[in-house]
């Protein structure tokens, strides 16, 4: 009784003093939120409104803060301590001071240290997250509570600016046009930021009211202070922000900018001696530019002609065995750039999304627009290489429309792809990727100030054949549609209810519609299947999905459930990225956190869950329970632990088509201990294993990170794995006396696999504008295929050894005949031995010679070498992998930003 009485005193003081305390609080005075945090009580500093003052003479933005314009801007100093003592007062004080004039916002921050040569002023490419002292300006232009932009720099000049989201969520992608500039001098340091309107979406009125906070960080304290911040076991924070004042007079900016392009690249390339279509070296000038206009103060539109869409950086290499396609994040500014408004499907309310074997599906994978092509050529010597169709043009129209709806469309159009071929010296040409448009819309509205929300998502592809060959090797169209939104079902947005559904139709010819029934995602052909089997007439495809999430937003007891579903039927893989349909999975997480320091810790979460997954035939494909642990020592070092038991299920993809078996019961265990990262030197360990009876999976990693100068980063990042599979699918053959098994037989091996791979980088940061990265990823995989065996009857995890049983077995030659002197045809086996290497590398100059404008300077290189064989032998792959004909591409690319 006595702690809620203090309480209660304690909030009728601070409404009694808040005046006094804006004016007169300093850095050394006694703080009522250090109070509050002695009680026990999660009290952030009640910071309303701030207020902004019309600029009055020209600023010149240095970092100074010698401008005498910034006097006319009320002083903000209530800042309150976040981490590491929640709710204390900061160690040092903050004065943030706003003007603004018809076409910015200005901000001027003192960061006051009463040690100035200790400030962590690390110098890094623009948007690299570092431990460095910084400060950050948040901004809610649109006042929805939700979203918003926010803008931070470094002691060392280094920017960052992005997007919010969701309440909770960041997005880094986005890139605006500002002017920031930071010194270290006597007091401390000092930020100066120009944040022009044009960069900015806002409704257009006489007098504005944005939300606005400001965070800065004291790296070597790590400390982190807010005007008003979210207290660990709670959650929400665009909601928190105070209302900034004072802004007359401003209008939303119809910008139009303009960023043409000229680049040229050239290739030197591994080759074939009589290749008529590489003789080694090709050139290639290109020319194109991107356009971004204000089409109202609330929508923008982007579009980008001829675009020079080259990725800066290489995929990683990957030995994919698996039967399911590898994802590779999406690396191009303009796809990049905005994308949270689509990838957001499904995601909006909630923070939590655990998946425990079921993932929400990429509605949109943008990796789909201007990929590989997909045609297969007709049989031939020699052919053209083609990396990816030319995207003729592309637009993306975002913002907000009549009604508070959140808009976003993006339409693309991929030219044709006809490449060149030869066969026993005659050339011809044939079409290997169509014409195609792909466009993706979304709208989605929040009601009651964010409490619900609805949404609406729809893909389309739709493709023009020239050659009918191609029709039975890509879909004629595809079109997804649709629909999300959350509700929060208490008053104080604990908990919450989040949704999405879909339906999925892809359409083409009956033989395009067989492939697409019976291949990884679906296996509609497995001979006992109950709930789907192939329509070999059909000429579309139709499905659905969905998924409902129940989670409990804040609070140290913490609780996530949910229950989705895939239709074996569904597909949104023309535009999208799913990995298998045919799932029915729930899952129930509970968790507990610990977020004030105790004797030995900084931070405790520990998680619990239980999880199932079955098919459409009703079989448990996927059951386990499953408990992990995360600290936060005192010295800031953190260990991650989990594990998890899975007990004997039913798999229906090993036999890849065939029919089910068994799946042995199987113990996770996950390991990762990481290092302070404020330090020089930081290095995490980490490892993984999968252990069943017949079967092991090892994988172990680390990863160094060295500072040697404030401007300089180098990151190693090796890791080696070990798998031991004892049923590594090979093939399956036809055999009609193989009537146990559905009159084919579905031949394994053991497989014994070794993987060594790294990533070596090296940032190099001249100035907050130039910067030198280099990237390397070698990669040698080995595996050996042994003790091959068939399935022996569908529902088991049987198998029949080759060379016993009655079968016989030449390992020379991989030639078994299933019943030795019995009626059935020897099989010869496909020798899949392997040793792969792999040398993949970047390197970049940047410079953004002026705001908005770059120029680039790009290598990269690749190499590969192979051989039939399942041993590694590291220092003779070494020296294989090093010997190897490199490709060696050079690029020139430069940008120049013109702004009305």
């Amino acid at each position: 009784m006595l702690r809620y009485l203090l309480g209660a005193s304690l909030l009728i003081c601070v409404e009694a003093l808040a005046p006094c305390t804006l004016l007169a609080q300093t850095s050394g005075s006694p703080s009522i939120e250090g109070l509050a945090a002695k009680l026990d009580f999660d009290f952030p500093t009640e910071v309303a409104t701030v207020s902004a003052a019309r600029l009055s003479e020209e600023v010149n933005i240095d970092g100074r803060h010698t401008d005498a314009a910034w006097a006319a801007a009320p002083v903000i100093s209530q800042f309150t301590q976040r981490d590491p003592e929640q709710g204390a007062e900061p160690t040092f004080r903050t004065e943030v001071r706003i003007l603004y004039d018809d076409e910015a916002l200005y901000v001027s921050a003192r960061m006051f240290d009463s040690a100035p040569d200790s400030i962590v002023a690390r110098l890094g490419r623009r948007d690299n997250r570092l431990d460095s002292d910084d400060f950050t300006v948040y901004l809610d232009p649109f006042l929805d509570r939700r979203t918003g932009y926010f803008f931070g720099i470094n002691a060392a000049g280094t920017l960052r600016d992005g997007t919010l989201e969701n309440d909770d969520w960041d997005d880094e992608d986005w890139d605006g046009v500002w002017v920031g500039k930071a010194i270290i001098d006597d007091e401390g340091w000092c930020a100066e930021f120009r944040i022009p309107f044009s960069q900015l979406r806002f409704q257009a009125a006489e007098d504005h009211e944005w939300g606005i906070n400001f965070r800065r960080s004291i790296a070597r304290k790590n400390e982190s202070d807010f005007l008003v911040y979210t207290p660990r076991k709670e959650s929400g924070f665009v909601s928190r922000f105070p209302t900034l004042q004072g802004l007359r007079g401003i209008a939303p900016k119809r910008q139009l900018d303009v960023i043409p392009y000229i680049r040229t690249r050239a290739e030197f390339l591994d080759h074939a001696d009589d290749d008529p279509f590489n003789d080694g070296s090709s050139y290639s000038p290109g020319v194109g530019a991107d356009f971004r206009v204000g089409v109202t103060s609330n929508l923008t539109l982007n579009a980008t002609v001829n675009p020079d869409f080259g990725q800066v950086e290489v995929d990683p290499a990957v030995v994919n065995l698996s039967d399911v396609e590898t994802f590779f994040p999406e690396k191009r500014p303009f796809f990049i750039e905005g994308n949270s408004v689509f990838n957001g499907f499904g995601r909006g309310g909630t923070n939590n999304m655990w998946g425990f074997n079921f993932s929400n599906p990429n509605f949109f994978y943008s990796r789909r627009i201007g990929r590989a092509p997909q045609g297969r050529l007709p049989a031939n010597d020699y052919a053209e290489r083609i990396d990816g169709a030319r995207i003729i043009g592309a637009t993306k129209l975002t913002g907000r429309i009549n009604g508070g709806w959140n808009l976003g469309t993006i339409h693309s159009l991929t030219e044709r792809a006809v490449a060149d071929f030869a066969l026993d010296g005659d050339r011809t040409s044939a079409e290997v990727e169509p014409l195609a448009y792909y466009g993706v819309n979304r709208l989605q509205k929040e009601f009651s100030g964010g409490r619900q929300a609805l949404g609406v998502l729809s893909t389309v592809a739709v493709r023009d054949f020239r050659e009918d060959r191609l029709r039975s090797q890509i879909n004629q169209s595809a079109v997804v549609v649709g629909l999300d939104g959350w509700t929060f079902l208490d008053s104080d947005k604990v908990w919450v209810l989040t949704g999405w559904s879909a339906i999925s139709n892809v359409s083409g010819t009956a033989d395009r519609m067989v492939a697409v029934q019976t291949d990884p995602r679906r296996y509609f052909q497995r001979p006992d299947a109950k709930y789907a089997s192939v329509d070999s007439s059909a000429t579309s495809l139709s499905g659905s999905a969905g998924r409902l999430m129940l989670n409990k937003q804040s609070g140290r007891f913490g609780m996530n459930a949910a229950l989705g579903y895939y239709s074996p039927s569904f597909d949104v893989n023309d535009l999208g990225f799913l990995f298998r349909s045919d799932i029915i999975n729930g899952h129930v997480v509970l968790s507990y956190d610990w977020p004030d320091p105790g004797s030995w810790y900084r931070r405790v979460q520990v998680y619990s869950a239980a999880f199932n997954s079955s098919d459409f035939d009703g079989n448990t494909t996927w059951r386990g329970v499953w408990a992990a642990n995360w600290i936060r020592f005192l010295n800031y070092h953190e260990v991650w632990l989990n594990v998890a038991y899975n007990p004997e299920t039913v798999s229906n993809r090993r036999t890849r088509g065939g029919p089910l078996t068994l799946n042995q019961p199987g113990l996770e265990l996950n390991f990762e201990y990481d290092t302070d990262s404020r330090k020089r030197l930081v290095w995490e360990i980490g490892g993984y294993t999968y252990l069943q009876e017949d079967s092991d999976f090892l994988q172990l990693y680390t990863e160094f990170v060295w500072q040697p100068a404030s401007n300089v980063r180098v990151t190693l990042n090796p890791r080696a794995s070990w798998n031991n599979e004892f049923s590594q699918y090979v093939g399956t053959f036809d055999d009609p006396t193989a009537t146990a098994t559905f009159g084919k037989r579905y031949v394994f091996a053991e497989l014994d696999q070794v993987t060594v791979s790294s990533s070596v980088r090296l940032n190099w940061t001249f100035t907050p504008t130039m910067s030198l990265q280099l990237f390397a990823q070698p990669l040698i995989s080995s595996g050996n295929y042994f003790n091959y065996k068939e399935l022996a009857a569908p529902r088991t995890y049987d198998f029949v050894n080759y060379g016993e049983s009655g079968t016989t077995f030449d390992a020379d030659n991989l030639v078994v005949d299933p019943d030795g002197p019995g009626p059935a045809r020897p099989i010869e086996l496909p020798d899949q031995d392997f040793n792969f290497r792999s040398l993949r590398g970047t390197a970049v100059l940047r410079w953004e010679y002026m705001p908005g404008s770059t120029l680039f300077l790009v290598w990269t290189q690749s190499r590969s070498d192979s051989e039939d064989i399942g041993r590694l032998d590291f220092g003779p792959s070494v020296r294989d992998l090093f010997g190897a004909k490199p490709d060696n591409i050079f690029a020139i690319k430069l940008t120049y930003w013109f702004s009305r």
